[in-house]
């Protein structure tokens, strides 16, 4: 009797110290993200043209838009080991661990060749400092109905694209990259 008393003893100090436990159920991913990181693509042309490129922070992810004057049709967004403009095939150089390549099937220009989308500074699309994943966004240019942009991010993340309506008559194409896995 005094065995199964010691046996049973040492059971319950071993599961009070944690020796003994239940196995942790499998970990839910991060903010209940589950997007991956591989491409993301859709080969449909859109008749809309780029009109403004802008991000966003929110607690789970980083968010970049681009705003387009009509539908969103087509787009290809895929980790590169580097980002090239569009048309030359020239570097584009990005800061960052990973190297996001965004390519909407969409001009940023009219149908007279004049810009729809002429950024002040190609390197720096938009201010990313004090964000969590992004660390830079940068043109890489418009040529024959494509428009390019290159998203330098911390390291190789998941991310997922959306498109969605408005405002108005144009629409949005939207790649938000998670903080974490």
């Amino acid at each position: 009797m005094k065995k199964i008393q010691a046996l049973f003893g040492a059971v319950l100090m071993a599961v009070g110290l944690g020796v003994l436990s239940p196995s942790p159920a499998a970990a839910d991913p991060y903010c209940g993200l589950v997007w991956g990181s591989l491409l993301k693509t859709d080969p449909a042309m859109s008749q809309a043209k780029v009109v403004n490129v802008r991000t966003g922070q929110h607690y789970c992810f980083d968010r970049l838009v681009i705003d387009l004057n009509g539908p969103v049709a087509g787009y290809t967004v895929r980790y590169v080991p580097q980002v090239v403009q569009d048309g030359s095939g020239l570097p584009v150089p990005l800061r960052g661990q990973a190297f996001i390549q965004l390519t909407v099937n969409a001009p940023a220009y009219d149908d007279a060749g004049n810009p729809t989308y002429n950024p002040a500074n190609k390197n720096e699309l938009s201010n990313v400092a004090g964000y969590q994943t992004f660390r830079q966004v940068a043109w890489a240019g418009s040529f024959e109905g494509y428009s390019s942009l290159g998203l330098g991010v911390r390291a190789r993340l998941p991310f997922r694209v959306l498109t969605l309506p408005g405002p108005g008559s144009g629409s949005r194409l939207v790649v938000d990259v998670a903080h974490f896995w």
